[in-house]
């Protein structure tokens, strides 16, 4: 779908990286700047390294992408990369507010010499707050640890980085949206995202709760604030979870469990019947459910047409779906991996002596 567009990767870690390999897997040509020597931080972040040396976390966000090492500090280099920006349709960097000015890469004046140029910043806080951006501090800052976790224990960050997750996701919306009004004006512009903005926007129904209530949302572990059953039960050998989200499965869940006495109690009826219920409801599915195998109340609660699931371990999840050690699951928007993540400058001398013609030809 992006085929043909030339998009600058000035970004590192996960959000940015992210940002950019989705665009890649909808076809753009990305290539990916990095600091000579050390590259991109996650190049180090483990183990696990792959056979290559290459770490686990560099290899999730960076496939569909050629790679070349330049030194911001080098005036060359910092000519060169000048020069790729230019002739690129989209930017994306991560540096802290007034960075890049410093190294003199001025992304305003580009913008101005450029005017069809789309540029995105990634940033922790917005592009006022010079704080660096890093998940889990946004994530204790943006209410999600203070939801999250068993309610008698302590907050609890999500397993994972989700709202880099999230600002990168964002960030393609935002330059994918970009790109379709410079078509309509043949104008770009800058754009700026951020973990904290993206973090908070997700609160959703949460946010909402607490806005209508004016009452502050507090930690479930499992369940759910504002549905029952929707929780965590125990079978009789591992983990099963129960999501019902409307009256009909309801009746549908008690009629597949055999229990006749929640079935017959009228008041169980709505959500707000089971809500004002909640531990009656809860203690007898429990018991309920501990009494046979997972395996057996999927095989039940699917035919019923009430949502569930065994709780499975990330290998097992991986088993259903296309995924590579070297190029990682595959994409999840209509996309292809057409390139495996690039070794540090891979690309350099083809991209010093082609520029952006370098995707003109198979990469080395």
């Amino acid at each position: 779908m992006l085929s043909g567009m030339r998009v600058l990767d000035l970004s590192r870690v996960l959000a940015g990286p992210l940002c950019t390999m989705i665009l890649g897997d909808l076809g753009a040509d990305v290539l990916k700047v990095e600091r000579p020597g050390a590259g991109d931080d996650t190049r180090g972040w483990g183990p696990p390294f792959d056979d290559r040396g290459e770490s686990a976390y560099y290899l999730s966000v960076n496939r569909n992408k050629l790679g070349i090492a330049a030194d911001l500090a080098d005036p060359a280099d910092r000519a060169l990369v000048a020069g790729l920006a230019a002739g690129a349709d989209v930017v994306v960097d991560n540096f802290r507010p007034g960075a890049l000015e410093r190294l003199g890469l001025v992304p305003d004046r580009l913008l101005a010499d450029h005017p069809s140029l789309v540029w995105c910043t990634i940033s922790g806080f917005g592009p006022t707050d010079d704080r660096p951006g890093y998940d889990f501090v946004v994530q204790a800052e943006c209410g999600w640890m203070a939801i999250t976790g068993d309610a008698t224990g302590d907050p609890m960050k999500v397993g994972v980085a989700l709202a880099d997750v999230l600002a990168g996701k964002d960030a393609a919306i935002a330059i994918l949206g970009a790109l379709v009004a410079r078509a309509r004006t043949g104008r770009g512009g800058r754009l700026h995202v951020s973990l904290a903005a993206s973090a908070t926007a997700a609160l959703v129904n949460v946010a909402q709760n607490a806005l209508v209530s004016g009452r502050d949302a507090g930690r479930w572990g499992n369940a759910h604030p504002n549905l029952v059953p929707y929780q965590l039960f125990h079978a009789l050998d591992r983990p099963i979870v129960v999501a019902v989200g409307s009256d009909s499965q309801w009746a549908a869940l008690v009629s597949a469990l055999e229990l006749p006495a929640l079935a017959a109690d009228r008041s169980l009826d709505t959500n707000a019947g089971r809500l004002a219920a909640r531990d009656r409801v809860v203690r007898a599915l429990a018991t309920r459910l501990a009494e046979r195998p997972a395996a057996e109340w999927r095989v039940r609660l699917d035919a019923a047409g009430v949502p569930n699931g065994e709780v499975r371990g990330v290998l097992d999840a991986l088993r259903e779906v296309e995924a590579s050690a070297l190029t990682g699951v595959a994409p999840s928007v209509p996309g292809t991996v057409r390139l495996p993540p690039p070794r540090l400058d891979e690309h350099g001398t083809l991209v010093r002596a082609r520029g952006w013609g370098a995707f003109d030809r198979p990469s080395s």
